[in-house]
């Protein structure tokens, strides 16, 4: 069973992409004693990812933090090279947390994940959104088509907070 609006998020150590390379964050770091809202992408780079779903968290991190957010993060089935890339390349420095779960296991602990590999992408994330609030889930909202990103929106989740 997917998780759910209640339950705490599993631990997990994420790769976080810095100017030194890449540094483990484990989700107690993220998440603990802190409301944060977490967005989850099939992938970096693709379309959907890339020219919509992002820059909407980019464009409203101000607005969501006013609302009592201390922080914005984006987790994705990439490597944190790949995520570092897609900061820069996003103009999301300083604005988002960019999460790498390379091997899906936090995407898997949440029963988050489809099976991409007929697209040759295999296991990924859902594309999600969700509020955390010191570790358990407040808000959930999960896209019915990977290729949507409608109530995982950044508008929609601000209209939630």
């Amino acid at each position: 069973m997917p998780i759910s609006v209640g339950e705490k998020l599993p631990s997990a150590t994420f790769r976080v992409p810095t100017e030194d390379g890449p540094v483990p964050k484990t989700t107690d770091e993220i998440f603990k004693g802190k409301k944060v809202v977490l967005f989850a992408v099939p992938g970096a780079f693709t379309p959907t990812c890339h020219k919509n779903h992002l820059p909407g968290y980019v464009h409203e991190a101000d607005a969501i933090k006013a609302k009592g957010v201390d922080a914005i993060a984006v987790v994705s089935v990439n490597d944190p090279f790949v995520m570092g890339a897609w900061e820069k390349a996003s103009g999301a420095d300083g604005k988002i947390v960019f999460l790498s779960d390379p091997d899906a296991s936090f995407s898997t602990a949440l029963d988050l994940t489809f099976d991409g590999s007929a697209a040759g992408l295999g296991v990924r994330s859902k594309r999600y959104s969700m509020v955390v609030e010191d570790g358990v889930v407040t808000s959930l909202n999960v896209e019915d088509v990977p290729s949507k990103a409608d109530i995982s929106s950044a508008s929609a989740l601000l209209a939630q907070l």
